[in-house]
């Protein structure tokens, strides 16, 4: 899977990249200890590259450092947490 830079803006609640001139994202909003993971995405064109698990990945990289659970309202991120048993410490 192809790496890209994986931008965390804080101030938007969201994880960026721009691959192509086009932007992808990952929001989220903090309540409390929960980062509740709310929308990606990825342009259509971009479909099928990996983008949004990179996102994702960074977002519970994230959430693991600074002990946050994840409530996944997100359907990707949703089915992204089953797919990877790893994060399943993370559910909130």
């Amino acid at each position: 899977m192809p790496n890209h830079l994986i931008h965390h803006d804080a101030g938007r609640s969201r994880f960026e990249t721009t691959v192509d001139g086009m932007q992808c994202v990952a929001d989220y909003r903090l309540l409390g200890q929960t980062m509740v993971m709310t929308h990606t995405y990825v342009p259509p064109q971009l479909e099928g590259r990996g983008i949004a698990a990179e996102l994702v990945s960074a977002a519970m990289d994230h959430a693991r450092q600074n002990d946050y659970k994840v409530d996944p309202r997100c359907s990707y991120v949703a089915a992204y947490m089953r797919r990877h048993p790893e994060t399943q410490s993370l559910h909130a």
